[in-house]
């Protein structure tokens, strides 16, 4: 039940539309923000103002950049195409350090029951990349291995299979490093026995 003031009401309506923040939390931001000396609130409110007037998408890849072409693209090798669902998942394939490709970033993936298609995703723009750049030498395919990322990542493949002479991967799945395998569910330890590896 609402009780606070009108102001502080939409200051805490704001944050519960935010990803994962409930009422509570977004309360107790919203007090926080009030607690807070003026200088933390200007530095907030500008902070995203500055993410707002300053950051789009990368006209070639589409991850997040400041300026038409972000930072891999216009220093990395272009033979190797990572393709990822959103930027974010630029963000956890580079802290791993094991690419060092560019990147091409779908902002979503085909979901019938959401109705998204292909032509609701960026692909058109991948499959320009493929034609025109001319030195494309793979597509990794790494979207989520879900219902929805399986199906992305199939149509994508068939896609430039169809088009091209490009080869196409699928980041391996199965057991994570630490696991034991009487926790492991059966999708899992399905997904690491078909993608065994000889040693």
């Amino acid at each position: 039940m609402q009780n606070n003031l009108e102001c502080i009401n939409r200051l805490i309506n704001c944050f519960t539309r935010l990803p994962g923040v409930g009422y509570k939390t977004a309360e107790r931001y919203a007090y926080k923000i009030i607690d807070a000396d003026k200088s933390f609130a200007d530095e907030f409110c500008n902070a995203i103002q500055c993410v707002k007037d300053n950051v789009k998408f990368c006209k070639t890849c589409g991850n997040f950049s400041e300026s038409d072409s972000c930072g891999l693209c216009t220093k990395r090798f272009t033979g190797v195409i990572c393709v990822v669902r959103d930027p974010r998942d630029v963000i956890a394939i580079e802290k791993s350090g094991a690419h060092k490709g560019t990147y091409h970033v779908l902002h979503g993936v085909i979901s019938p029951l959401d109705k998204k298609g292909p032509d609701d995703i960026n692909l058109k723009s991948l499959m320009n990349r493929i034609q025109k750049e001319g030195n494309i030498t793979e597509i990794i395919i790494a979207t989520n291995p879900d219902v929805e990322g399986e199906a992305t990542a199939n149509y994508i493949a068939s896609l430039v299979k169809s088009t091209s002479s490009v080869r196409v991967t699928r980041l391996a799945q199965g057991l994570s490093l630490g696991t034991n395998l009487e926790y492991a569910d059966q999708v899992t330890l399905s997904s690491a026995i078909q993608n065994r590896v000889t040693i």
